[in-house]
């Protein structure tokens, strides 16, 4: 299955328009954003688990990242309430549900093999700092390597955002609204564009709060030839 599956492509998804698609476990659905693969693939997907649902014991072989968007998600390590930044890196387990229900946006097979770090960060008990690269935007910086940059940058109203993105860049908006070149992004639209691109945001009157993750799109091709290795 291939979904946004062009990395050379900039592609904006307004998931709140999309239907959800049932999981093989009951009560989890999806919405798909990019996808190289079948049920194991390369994936970027909104995920919903209704009440009492979960999935079954499985190890990320290729790792997994997400973000808690509603809700309460819970696994054998803890419970992690809205705003929770989670990285399982590869050959990571667990067994993944919500007694009362949630939504999270998740990434899988997009570590590099050799990550070992495991992320937990609450981010709505932390206060972003003025970053000269986000053209003193207040960021919370997530994760950062040689690899990839994960950040939380606040807008206030109608603050503007200029980023040259050499490796490639997605965004996903948690709160406000963005426009970027000619597309307005609300709440839950995601944009990705590709390496040696250039993001040019504006908030809206109320501002926006948005997830960024720059400079891992240099390693797409590996990350699928690992996926399809491991199948």
């Amino acid at each position: 299955m291939k979904i946004a599956a062009d990395f050379s492509q900039r592609v904006v998804v307004h998931s709140e328009s999309l239907e959800w698609i049932a999981s093989p476990m009951p009560g989890v659905d999806r919405r798909p954003l990019d996808r190289v693969g079948d049920e194991v693939a390369r994936a970027t997907s909104i995920v919903r688990y209704a009440p009492n649902s979960h999935f079954s014991p499985h190890t990320h072989t290729g790792g997994e990242e997400f973000l808690v968007l509603d809700g309460i998600f819970q696994d054998e390590h803890g419970d992690f309430p809205k705003g929770t930044y989670i990285r399982n890196p590869p050959q990571s387990k667990h067994t993944p549900g919500s007694k009362d229900g949630c939504i999270i946006f998740v990434k899988l097979w997009q570590f590099q093999p050799e990550d070992r770090q495991h992320v937990c960060i609450h981010t709505q008990q932390m206060q972003g700092q003025k970053t000269p690269e986000f053209n003193d935007l207040n960021v919370i910086l997530l994760y950062q390597d040689t690899y990839e940059t994960v950040s939380i940058v606040q807008f206030n109203a109608n603050q503007s955002l200029t980023l040259t993105v050499s490796g490639g860049a997605e965004l996903l908006v948690l709160d406000g609204t963005l426009q970027e070149h000619n597309d307005t992004l609300e709440k839950h639209s995601w944009l990705r564009v590709p390496v040696n691109s250039q993001i040019n945001a504006t908030a809206g009157n109320n501002g926006a709060r948005v997830w960024i993750k720059t400079g891992y799109l240099n390693d797409v091709k590996n990350q699928v030839n690992r996926l399809k290795k491991h199948n």
